[in-house]
């Protein structure tokens, strides 16, 4: 009597073919589109002015389609900030981690953080946008937004410290208290140049955080 045929599983590759996996996939491409359409919006309006019919009009799909992947206009709003905070991450922090741990990494941080701001001089910064916002607004969008920031700032201050230990920075350096003056400038920085139209004032900026560096005794050129 034969045997019957071994039965094979299904490769990755045939699995990646069946209809709800490319169901699957058109529908996170769809959502990342409409992210990216609210993320464009957020900059210019603010988080607060999206919608799922504002969305539903720039992406051209119905309100039940776009509500259908994020089943509300706070689920939006979180969607906006996590993506926009993956974006900084990518462009701010993780380049920076290429940099030797010390004084060179919070240069790096810094550098790079001011390549984002010059983009973001010109269409927003949601961080900023939206704790003027959501500053007095308890629930899940304040909350978003509080945590990508301190999760940003804690890598701040992270590099300061470790730029203390790798005597990189005076004995007696407040870490906690440069990290907040490098943050203080990037906040003056956005206020002068998107608000008063100062014509120097990333130059400023920079001249600033030399101070900073200088005050705190940094040992390496910047």
């Amino acid at each position: 009597m034969s045997l019957p045929p071994a039965t094979r599983k299904p490769t990755r590759a045939a699995t990646a073919r069946t209809p709800s996996a490319r169901a699957m996939q058109k529908g996170q491409q769809t959502k990342q589109a409409i992210v990216e359409a609210a993320l464009g919006l957020a900059a210019q309006i603010g988080l607060e002015g999206l919608s799922i019919g504002v969305l539903a009009e720039v992406t051209q799909m119905s309100k039940s389609g776009v509500f259908a992947h994020f089943g509300s206009r706070e689920e939006l709003q979180i969607s906006v900030i996590r993506e926009y905070f993956h974006r900084f991450e990518q462009e701010v922090f993780y380049p920076a981690l290429q940099e030797p741990a010390g004084l060179p990494r919070v240069q790096a941080l810094f550098a790079n953080w001011m390549k984002r701001v010059a983009v973001e001089l010109q269409s927003g910064c949601i961080f900023i946008s939206g704790a003027v916002e959501f500053d007095d607004r308890e629930g899940p969008v304040r909350d978003a937004l509080a945590h990508s920031v301190q999760t940003w700032l804690r890598a701040l201050y992270r590099a300061v410290v470790l730029a203390k230990q790798c005597g990189h920075l005076d004995a007696d350096t407040d870490e906690q208290q440069m990290a907040f003056e490098i943050h203080g400038l990037i906040l003056a920085l956005h206020y002068e140049a998107r608000f008063l139209k100062s014509p120097d004032s990333i130059e400023r900026a920079n001249q600033g955080f030399a101070n900073i560096l200088r005050r705190y005794g940094a040992r390496l050129s910047a």
